[in-house]
């Protein structure tokens, strides 16, 4: 199965290219998405054999992950990889998650941060926990872990499913996918990776008060606009989450 990595990077320079030689060692096609870098980001990554594109501003995720995936697609990828270029998803767990799609075609694998997931900082966890219950109704099955990025695509949900790009909905694009996908015939199954959080790691450019807000009031429409969906949270309340085997 043809696969590509996409990678969104906004002024990683000190971490996409042991991110990106890890990746390219696993997937044929990786594409680096410079979201209007002003650091070298890009040209850290430019003779490594892989697709850069380009932004000369910077969007924000969604904007990326879209560039990417169109990218993908047009190289004629079956399935997309999503990780961050910050380091914080372990390239050594991809092939699990590989592994995971290969076992569970059409469906979105999710890595989930589960374990030491106590390292990750309180008000994150807190933020993460409210995401996981709301976006599992809206989308009717038990998530563990909503807010990961570490992801497998298939090629069709990412065809079926095409979100808000605009740079406040930054991060609702994920959520998006979850919900819609899942109701679009493409669930989710996670796969338990470590949380990677390191102490001269930049600050993250997501924000606990204003993305979750955005996320919620997203989910909220998605839920109240399906009369409630009673059925989604039966599902989410009386089903566990799937991990894969």
């Amino acid at each position: 199965m043809r696969t590509a990595a996409v990678i969104p990077a906004h002024n990683e320079v000190r971490t996409i290219r042991p991110v990106v030689e890890a990746v390219r060692e696993q997937v044929g096609t990786v594409i680096v998405v410079d979201d209007g870098s002003n650091d070298g980001t890009g040209e850290a990554v430019s003779d490594l054999g892989i697709r850069l594109v380009r932004r000369e501003h910077a969007g924000g995720k969604a904007a990326a992950l879209a560039a990417g995936f169109e990218a993908a697609l047009e190289a004629g990828a079956e399935r997309v990889v999503t990780l961050d270029g910050d380091g914080q998803h372990d390239p050594g767990e991809l092939h699990r998650l590989l592994a995971a799609a290969d076992r569970h075609p059409d469906h979105l694998i999710v890595g989930a941060r589960l374990r030491q997931r106590h390292r990750q900082p309180g008000i994150r966890r807190f933020a993460n926990r409210f995401a996981d219950f709301w976006i599992s109704w809206a989308s009717g099955q038990r998530l563990p872990d909503s807010q990961s990025g570490y992801r497998v695509y298939p090629a069709g949900l990412i065809e079926r499913v095409q979100p808000s790009t605009e740079r406040r909905h930054g991060f609702v694009y994920e959520t998006a996918m979850l919900i819609d996908g899942a109701r679009a015939g493409y669930p989710a199954v996670a796969v338990e990776i470590d949380s990677i959080y390191r102490d001269e790691a930049r600050p993250s450019y997501f924000r606990p008060g204003k993305d979750v807000w955005e996320i919620f009031w997203f989910v909220f429409w998605r839920i109240l606009l399906a009369g409630l969906y009673p059925q989604g949270l039966w599902r989410m309340i009386t089903r566990p989450a799937r991990y894969a085997e």
